[in-house]
């Protein structure tokens, strides 16, 4: 990630590092600023968004550091502070962006958000819960919350890293 990536580029980089499909909405809080992909609704509460697709980090944080928080599904209200410690130098021969490095698996989509998350561990860990079979099921049969295999998030990102290069190459 360089400091001309858009915010909806940013968005889609955190939802491959999660897991997560991309189903829901999603919003960046930076400095006032409310960045989305805009949409309406009946009450309008989604008109006053700045299209994320059209603003990049370089845009918002010209000090090249800076703190904003990622909402993404507002039912299950994931919440992220996102730390912009520092812009690096990019390295001949490394596709980005890259995952350098993580712990533990992310929660599943749609779990219901943090609490959700937590009876989610719960139910799959007690064999006798009455709802361990189905969760495991929902689940596709398996989930470990410490796995972590931040090659198979590369291979995602640089997919989208080729996606990316086609569409803005038109």
């Amino acid at each position: 990630m360089d400091n001309r990536t858009t915010f909806s580029q940013l968005h889609y980089i955190i939802l491959i590092t999660m897991g997560w499909c991309g189903g829901h909405l999603y919003e960046f809080k930076v400095y006032g600023h409310r960045i989305g992909e805009p949409y309406r609704d009946d009450d309008g509460w989604g008109g006053n968004l700045v299209d994320a697709s059209k603003k990049s980090l370089d845009s918002l944080l010209s000090d090249k550091k800076g703190k904003f928080v990622y909402t993404y599904d507002f039912g299950d209200c994931w919440k992220h502070a996102v730390v912009v410690e520092k812009y690096l130098q990019k390295e001949k021969n490394v596709k980005y962006p890259i995952c350098i490095d993580g712990k533990l698996n992310c929660p599943p989509e749609d779990c219901g958000g943090v609490w959700g998350f937590y009876d989610l561990l719960e139910t799959i860990k007690n064999k006798k819960h009455p709802e361990h079979k189905e969760m495991l099921e929902w689940l596709g049969g398996d989930y470990d919350p410490e796995y972590f295999d931040k090659n198979t998030i590369n291979k995602t990102l640089e997919n989208l890293a080729i996606k990316s290069t086609k569409k803005t190459a038109r």
